[in-house]
This record gives C-alpha cells, structure tokens and sequence, in this order.
C-alpha cells in the first residue's frame, strides 16, 4: 500500500480542536497575538484571510476578492498614488473599462494574464477602435503599476499595439457648411446656438464646456482647468460668443443650460446636442466640433505651442496633427505654380491630335 505525504501546513498557521470537536485556524508568529481565520479551509477566501494575518493587514471585507485575482489586484490599483494622479475623467472612462473586466475574469489570477489574453481583450472591440484603445490604455496603466510596486514581473500589456483606426475614423469633423446650417436652424437667442457658440470658440471638451460659466471669467478671459488633463486654459471670449451669451439663455453658472434654464451634465448635454444637430440636418458630434476649430486655428497660423494652450493638449503629438496639415495646404498653394513649365517653347509642343502633315507631292 502507498502512502501519500501530506501536505507541509503553511508557515505560522495552527489547528485546533474546541471542546465541540469543532476544528479552528490561527495564525501565530513567533509569541505574537493569535489571528483566527474564520473561513473555511482550502478556500480562496481561507488563502486571503491567512495572507492577511501573515501581514498583519486587517481581515478581508465579505466579499472582497480573492488575493492574487485580477479583480484583487485591480482593487490595489484603485488604492495607490498611480491612479490617484489621473484625472477625474480618465478615473471614470477607466471604471467603466474595469466593471467589464471583472464581471468577465475577475475570478482569474492576474498571473495567467498574458500579451494574448490583452491582446484578445482589444480585438473582442474591434467594431469600436476608440473602445478598443481605451481597453488598451487601462490595461498598460493596471499593468505598469503592477510592475513597478513587484505584483508582476512582466507587464503583459506593454508590447500590445493599438487597433489601427481606418482612414477617416473617429469622429468626423465639421464643415464650414455643417456650421452654417446649424446657426441657420439656431438663430441667436436659443439655448442651442450658445451650446454651439461655447464649443467652437472654446475649444472646450463636452464635459468642460457644460462647467465653464460665468464665474470662470475675468477681464474678458476665461480660466479653466480641463477635466481630462488637469491643464489651466485660458480663453479670451471672442465676438461671435460674447454676442451668443449676451443674447442667451444661460445658467447663472454655465453658460450651457437645458430647457429649465439649469447646467447639465456632461451626458445630457451630449444626448440634447446631438438632437439638436439632427435637427439642423447636421450627423456630427460635439467633439468633432472641437477638430474644426483645431483646423481653423491652424490654418490661420496657430502654431503648436499655441495650439495647446487654446486646446489644453500637453506635448506635440495632437497640435502637429493639425498644422501639418496646415502647412500642406500652404505648401501645396505655394507649389502648384512650379507643375506649369517655365520655358515658353516647351508650352507650344504640340499635341498628340495635331499631326504634321508632309508636303504635297508636285
């Protein structure tokens, strides 16, 4: 007959049997105090409390999750100075990101989790490039700071690449034309027409622009810190929009209000402006709003520099988007002179209908 050993019993835990012949846990260290562990053995919640006690941290919340999960490890990533440093917005679109991510593999360690498994995350979104790259961000924030404070020895999501958006992706930009037809349906005097004025003569994001009000103004300019990046903006008030808010309505702390006359939310507001653009015959949003007034200012002359102080963008990367493209058309008017030939007699070659005709025989 073969016997099995048993298996070794973990460091500093300890068993034993009460007067009812009922068996308890505890964890002792050395002369320490007794910790007992009061779930039941060879569980994961077992495991949780006893790594616990070892660290001496209070016991586990009912149901938290297990030690070592991925939704346990997503939870010490909510606790650190990581995720404190982002901003509100990004903390949110993120939530939103980990709620899927839990209710789908929060149960799995974080150590199976793999460059595939990322990377299969990102293609399960790909009908949604932008949901897809948000994943991928939230995944290389989770991951990163896992590294860095020991949980993981590689991070698995350093290496995934971004969905490649499609030629025209993402949120199309307004026309000139898409501009006059909504201001034609929302004359001065309407709530949409100051919703429209704010958008474009900002520069604002949605859910910056439903804040910015009355009390954010000072000689004339408005100063704001954006949402996403925690960046100071300041604003003069152009004409066009001092004339949309002098004729209202307004909150009396946003200038965007709904049919109550109160702020909305950044959801709501969206919902009601793209009503309002459908109204006008216009299928666009808000935010590809922002990317015509990008291009204005860059096709007037706005450098990068300038650029990210009217759009609240931090580095080069989305500001040379725009005065590249500036710059082409530029170039490019410069340019197109140099396709004609400059030599007159190269201009009269003839061409290939006319036929030289040989002289008549006599």
């Amino acid at each position: 007959m073969i016997h099995t050993m048993p298996r070794p019993r973990p460091p500093h835990l300890q068993r034993q049997v009460t007067r009812h012949g009922t068996p308890v846990w505890y964890v002792r260290i050395g002369k320490g105090p007794r910790i007992r562990i009061r779930a039941e053995f060879g569980t994961a919640e077992f495991d949780s409390e006893y790594q616990a006690a070892l660290s001496a941290k209070p016991r586990p919340k009912k149901g938290a999750p297990a030690t070592g999960t991925l939704a346990w490890l997503i939870a010490r990533y909510r606790d650190s100075s990581d995720w404190a440093g982002l901003s509100l917005a990004t903390r949110r679109q993120r939530e939103n990101i980990f709620k899927q991510i839990i209710a789908s593999a929060g149960d799995t360690p974080h150590s199976r989790i793999t460059e595939g498994t990322i990377s299969a995350g990102r293609d399960r979104r790909a009908q949604t490039p932008f949901q897809a790259r948000h994943f991928l961000d939230t995944m290389r924030g989770l991951f990163a700071w896992a590294k860095e404070a020991g949980f993981v020895k590689v991070d698995p999501a350093a290496s995934v690449k971004y969905p490649t958006l499609k030629s025209g992706g993402g949120f199309p930009i307004w026309t000139e034309n898409d501009v006059a037809a909504y201001e034609a349906r929302w004359p001065l005097g309407t709530r949409q027409r100051v919703w429209i004025a704010v958008l474009l003569y900002t520069g604002l994001r949605r859910g910056d622009a439903v804040r910015i009000g009355k009390q954010h103004v000072r000689d004339g300019v408005a100063t704001i810190k954006t949402q996403k990046t925690n960046t100071e903006v300041h604003i003069p008030l152009l004409p066009p929009l001092r004339e949309a808010l002098n004729a209202g309505p307004t909150a009396d702390l946003a200038f965007i209000c709904g049919a109550n006359g109160k702020p909305m939310t950044k959801e709501s507001f969206g919902n009601a402006f793209a009503d309002a653009c459908r109204a006008a015959g216009v299928n666009k949003s808000a935010h590809g709003l922002r990317k015509i007034g990008a291009t204005r200012a860059a096709d007037n002359g706005a450098t990068v520099a300038q650029l990210n102080a009217i759009f609240g963008w931090t580095g080069s990367k989305m500001a040379s988007h725009y005065t590249a493209n500036a710059d082409r058309k530029k170039l490019a008017r410069e340019a197109i002179g140099k396709l004609m030939v400059e030599n007159e007699a190269a201009t009269s070659i003839p061409s290939p209908s006319d036929k030289v005709r040989a002289p008549a025989k006599k």
